[in-house]
C-alpha cells in the first residue's frame, strides 16, 4: 500500500513539473532602443539585464542580441516569469529610451555623454573612430 501511495505521489509530482515546463515557452521581441549605438551603451545594458529580476524575483530573460547599427534589441523572455512591459521598464530604469517610453530622469543623468540622446548631443563624437566598432578595432 505504501509503495502504491508513493508511486501515485511521484507520478502526480512529475506531471505537475512537466506541466510547468511545458507552459513556459520563451518568446522573442524586438525593441527599438535608439541610444544603443556604441559598445559602452551595450555593455551598460548587458550588465543591467543580467542583474534584473522579474516581479516574482525570477529572471525570465533568457538571452538577447543588440544590433548597434539599427539601435534594436532582440530579446528572448519567458512570459510566465516576466512581461514585455516589465522588461521595457527595466531598460528605462537603466537610463535608456525603449519604443515609446522614455528613460527615468535619474538613470538617464548617470549615463556617459556618448549614451545620451542624439538630440541632447549624445552619440558619436566627431573626430573619433566609430563607436559601434569593438574597442579593440578602433584606431
Amino acid at each position: 500500500m505504501k509503495k502504491l501511495l508513493f508511486s501515485l505521489m511521484l507520478f502526480c509530482s512529475v506531471k505537475a513539473i512537466n506541466a510547468q515546463v511545458m507552459s513556459a515557452k520563451p518568446q522573442w521581441a524586438t525593441l527599438n532602443v535608439p541610444q544603443l549605438k556604441c559598445w559602452e551603451c551595450k555593455d551598460r545594458l548587458d550588465k543591467y539585464l543580467l542583474q534584473e529580476t522579474g516581479p516574482n524575483g525570477d529572471n525570465g530573460i533568457m538571452k538577447w542580441t543588440v544590433n548597434m547599427s539599427s539601435g534594436t534589441l532582440k530579446i528572448q523572455y519567458v512570459p510566465d516569469r516576466i512581461t514585455l512591459d516589465y522588461i521595457k521598464t527595466a531598460i528605462n530604469n537603466a537610463g535608456f529610451d525603449v519604443d515609446s517610453t522614455t528613460a527615468t530622469e535619474d538613470a538617464y543623468k548617470k549615463l556617459p555623454p556618448i549614451c545620451k540622446r542624439a538630440a541632447e548631443g549624445g552619440g558619436q563624437i566627431k573626430g573619433q573612430p566609430p563607436c559601434k566598432l569593438p574597442p579593440n578595432e578602433r584606431q
